[in-house]
């Protein structure tokens, strides 16, 4: 993370990411994290040309690099600034791919209420649109200015 540069205007990630120190990461964190960063590091680590112990741990950090990138896929789908129905349904296979691969990848997961709802999303792209003009990005960055406030724990 440290060594990968993006625009000025890109939200970055904090450089400890990981550590305690690094706090709490917002969504638009995340969302870099999961389109940029973490691609470009696993395709470093783990994607063609890259040597490991056994060619046994290379075809299952591939199929990890593979599965990842099927929800870097759907991510980078559902924070594009327009919508088609070919993007939406492109979404949709996608995740339909992540989650599906879940308990292949990871025998020991618990899928969890996000999984399903996940695929509500499509609905809400062919509905509203981009997510980008329904996100909730503003409304989180503003609560977090307000529990900043001084408020000598009053209301009013």
């Amino acid at each position: 993370i440290q060594q990968i540069t993006v625009p000025s205007w890109f939200t970055s990630v904090p450089s400890d990411f990981g550590s305690a120190s690094a706090g709490t990461m917002k969504a638009d964190e995340w969302r870099s994290l999961i389109t940029v960063y973490i691609p470009i590091a696993l395709v470093s680590l783990w994607g063609a040309g890259t040597s490991h112990p056994s060619d046994e741990v290379g075809t299952h950090l591939r199929a990890v690099l593979d599965h990842t990138m099927e929800l870097v896929c759907a991510v980078y789908l559902t924070c594009a600034r327009t919508m088609t129905v070919e993007r939406a349904h492109a979404y949709c296979s996608h995740i339909a791919l992540y989650v599906g691969n879940l308990k292949k990848i990871y025998p020991n997961i618990a899928l969890r209420p996000n999984h399903h709802t996940a695929f509500h999303i499509y609905d809400f792209l062919l509905l509203f649109g981009p997510a980008h003009s329904w996100w909730c990005f503003p409304f989180e960055h503003l609560i977090g200015i307000l529990q900043h406030l001084p408020v000598n724990h009053k209301t009013g």
